[in-house]
C-alpha cells in the first residue's frame, strides 16, 4: 500500500487490487502489475502481429525475468538502471539495450496513460558505435547466389529479389500474388507499419514470373530458417564463414549501397527502404562520394585566386 499525489494535488491511496472510499473523499487507486501481466494486457493495441510483435514478446519476456515476476505500481529509476546493468551484463550491446527500452518505454507510457502505474522513469538512450555497413561485391553476389542456387532455384530466387527491391526478408516471404503486379511489389505488412510499392528491376520481375502451383505467392513455399540455413552452407562454401556481418539482412545494405553510389538522393532511397526517418538512411551517406567532388573544385579555384592576390 502506498499514497501518492495525482495532478490535481490529491491524496491518493495505492492498494492492491483493491478500491476504497473514505467518506465523500474520490479516491484514485492504482493495481500492481507485472511486465508480463502488462503486455498481455495492452500487447494487442500497441503491437500489429509479425516479427516485430514476435521480437518484442521475447524482450518483455526477458524484462520480466530480469524482475523476478516482481509486480509493481511505481516503475523506479533504480529498477530501470538495475535492469540496464543486469542486460550489459549479459553481453547485450547498447544497441540491443536500446530495441528493449523502447519496447520497455512503450509498454510503460501505456499503462501509465491507462492508471495502471502512476509513475515513469527517464529512458536514457545508450550511445551506439555507428560501425560498419557490410555490402556485397558483385563478385561477392555472384559467387554466393551460385551456390545458394546449386542448393535450391526457389532460394535463388528470393535472393536475386531481396538485393534488387532491399526489402526485408519477412517483408519478400509475406508477399502475395497480388502484390506483385505490373512491375511492382507492393509491401504492406513493414516493420515501420508504412506500405510501400517499388518498381521491378528486369531478374527481379524473373524471380517472381513463376506458376502459382497453389502457392499464396512468388516465396511463400520459403521458411526463413530453411533459407538461413542454405545461405550460411553457400557463405561458408565461398570463404565468407568468419565473416559475420555477411547475413542475409547484407543484400538490404547492399541495395542501399548501390542506390547511393549511383547518384540516388537520399530522400529516393528513404523511400524506397521504407525507412521512418531520414536519419536511418543517413547511415549510407559516406557513399555518396561524387558528391563531394564539386568541393574540390571550388577549393582549387579558391587557391588559383589566393595565388593572383600575392
Amino acid at each position: 500500500m502506498s499514497l501518492v499525489i495525482d495532478s490535481d494535488g490529491e491524496w491518493n491511496l495505492s492498494v492492491s487490487r483493491y478500491s476504497v472510499t473514505f467518506g465523500s473523499e474520490r479516491i484514485r487507486l492504482v493495481s500492481e502489475f507485472s511486465l508480463k501481466e502488462l503486455f498481455a494486457k495492452y500487447a494487442d493495441i500497441l503491437w500489429e502481429p509479425g516479427k516485430h510483435r514476435y521480437n518484442v514478446t521475447f524482450f518483455i519476456g526477458e524484462l520480466d525475468e530480469l524482475m523476478m515476476g516482481r509486480r509493481f505500481s511505481a516503475f523506479s529509476q533504480e529498477t530501470l538502471d538495475d535492469l540496464v546493468g543486469k542486460l550489459r551484463a549479459r553481453g547485450n550491446s547498447n544497441a540491443t539495450i536500446n530495441r528493449k527500452m523502447a519496447a520497455l518505454s512503450k509498454l510503460l507510457r501505456k499503462a501509465h496513460k491507462m492508471g495502471d502505474i502512476h509513475s515513469l522513469p527517464e529512458f536514457r538512450r545508450q550511445k551506439e558505435r555507428s560501425g560498419r555497413i557490410r555490402f556485397l561485391s558483385r563478385d561477392e553476389e555472384e559467387m554466393l547466389f551460385s551456390s545458394i542456387r546449386r542448393r535450391n532455384e526457389d532460394m535463388a530466387r528470393l535472393s536475386v529479389f531481396l538485393v534488387d527491391t532491399g526489402c526485408r526478408l519477412g517483408e519478400a516471404l509475406g508477399l502475395t500474388w497480388n502484390d506483385v503486379i505490373d512491375g511492382r511489389a507492393s509491401f504492406w505488412i513493414t516493420k515501420s507499419a508504412r506500405a510501400r510499392s517499388v518498381p521491378l528491376t528486369q531478374r527481379a520481375q524473373k524471380a517472381v514470373d513463376i506458376p502459382k502451383d497453389g502457392a499464396k505467392g512468388p516465396f511463400a513455399m520459403l521458411r526463413q530458417a530453411q533459407y538461413r540455413t542454405v545461405w550460411n552452407e553457400a557463405k561458408a562454401e565461398i570463404g565468407l564463414a568468419q565473416d559475420d556481418q555477411v547475413v542475409p539482412h547484407a543484400l538490404r545494405h547492399t541495395c542501399a549501397s548501390r542506390l547511393v553510389q549511383g547518384g540516388i538522393d537520399l530522400r529516393r532511397v528513404q523511400m524506397w527502404l521504407g525507412h521512418q526517418t531520414l536519419t536511418m538512411t543517413m547511415r549510407y551517406a559516406h557513399l555518396a562520394t561524387s558528391d563531394l567532388d564539386p568541393c574540390v573544385t571550388v577549393l582549387e579555384g579558391c587557391k588559383r585566386l589566393g595565388g593572383k592576390k600575392r
